[in-house]
């Protein structure tokens, strides 16, 4: 299956063969043609899969076939709401990358920054718009968007939203919107409050369930280090001394414990910076660019600042903290393994986490490997799972895994 197979305009596939991609993923060869017939859709999907181009791509499509005003500034027609600004960011440069030959415009809103950019960009008028929640109905309330040309409303990183306690704001934009319109609907995870909300969103949806969230930890190799709760940091630096760790993504539960665990590490010598909620806007993005381009060798985040984060080739995903919800342990270590490429999830457990880390095992249906060997092991403790010797990272991310993400030799995946 190839890209051209999707029926898609010239415009598109020539931006689509620029970003080097040719062929579709999973969810893409699944969601493009029914979107492109003007069906509402639910996705289960995790970031990672390409859902991004799997609607933002028809959305373009559709948007392109309909005639530019002759006179006045454009209306709004296609309104995507994400939870966080790393992934509105992701977002919208999805839209300028795959709709660069198109003459379409848009913009991306978020809070955290001042808003006279983002308000001069919607006077001079957008096609489409990409917005967190926040923003977006202070924007409403100042009446610089009015929502009643919508034609397009992707809802993504549904049970996000849940998790950060936007739901409420969710329902007001939906409020807002006009009756007839195509909508999408995107969630990792489908708890019954989500299944409710997108109950109230689509109309006769078509599904689109893309791999149970266990999959993505196919293509990682996941250890576990169990250690007491003041021995972390101890061993977190002595890990971070072998050289082979080129980068390292580390998760924290809490924004406090992220900012400490990158203050310890930059005492002990190795570049780190934190990214979360209560870093401004131009903080984070500078923190995290300087992570992409390798800058900084150690990113600290939580969970929340962590969904946007996309990195090519990111060698290590390590848990400071066991999650207390199963499914985030699945997204964080999501992070690596990208994209066909080899990646490895190191896990810290101590006493009280132990709770937490039986919920990830029956997710997972099996046991994490455990690392015994090392300088601070856990007292007075027995081991859950096997156990396994330490071997240095073989640097081999870049052989491809069999994966039914992973596009064949002639091309590339979009993600």
């Amino acid at each position: 299956m190839t890209f051209e197979n999707l029926n898609l305009i010239e415009p598109i596939l020539h931006a689509i063969k620029n970003e080097g991609y040719t062929e579709p993923t999973p969810i893409q060869e699944q969601a493009i043609p029914v979107l492109l017939k003007g069906k509402d859709l639910m996705g289960s999907a995790q970031t990672g899969t390409g859902k991004t181009a799997a609607f933002a791509i028809p959305i373009l499509q559709l948007l392109y076939g309909q005639p530019l005003p002759s006179a006045g500034k454009r209306q709004i027609k296609a309104l995507i709401v994400t939870p966080t600004r790393e992934l509105a960011i992701q977002i919208s440069e999805s839209f300028a990358a795959y709709g660069k030959y198109t003459g379409l415009r848009h913009t991306v809103i978020y809070g955290g920054v001042s808003q006279n950019a983002q308000t001069t960009a919607l006077r001079n008028g957008v096609d489409i718009l990409v917005a967190t929640p926040g923003r977006l109905l202070d924007l409403i309330d100042q009446r610089f968007v009015t929502l009643q040309n919508i034609q397009f409303f992707v809802l993504d990183e549904a049970d996000r939203m849940l998790d950060m306690g936007f739901i409420h704001d969710v329902k007001k934009i939906i409020g807002r919107l006009p009756l007839k319109r195509q909508s999408l609907f995107f969630s990792a995870t489908m708890p019954p409050e989500i299944k409710k909300l997108a109950a109230s969103i689509l109309v006769d949806p078509i599904k689109v369930d893309i791999v149970p969230v266990v999959a993505t930890s196919n293509l990682i190799k996941q250890s576990l280090y169990f250690v007491d709760k003041p021995d972390k940091k101890s061993l977190l630096i002595h890990l971070l001394q072998d050289k082979s760790i080129e980068t390292a993504l580390i998760f924290t539960r809490t924004k406090h414990g992220a900012d400490k665990v990158s203050r310890d590490l930059m005492r002990a010598g190795i570049n780190a910076a934190a990214i979360h909620g209560n870093k401004s806007q131009v903080a984070r993005q500078s923190a995290l660019n300087n992570f992409k381009n390798k800058r900084t060798r150690v990113l600290v985040a939580t969970d929340i600042a962590s969904r946007g984060i996309d990195v090519e080739q990111l060698s290590h995903v390590i848990n400071y903290e066991i999650p207390n919800i199963p499914e985030t342990y699945i997204h964080r270590i999501g992070r690596t393994g990208r994209a066909g490429l080899d990646g490895v999830a190191l896990s810290f457990c101590d006493a009280e986490e132990k709770e937490y880390l039986k919920d990830i095992y029956k997710l997972l249906a099996k046991s994490i490997p455990v690392i015994a060997d090392h300088p601070f092991p856990m007292r007075n403790s027995t081991h859950s799972g096997p156990v396994v010797q330490p071997r240095p990272f073989n640097g081999s991310r870049n052989r491809p895994a069999k994966s039914e993400f992973v596009a064949s030799s002639r091309g590339r995946a979009i993600r």
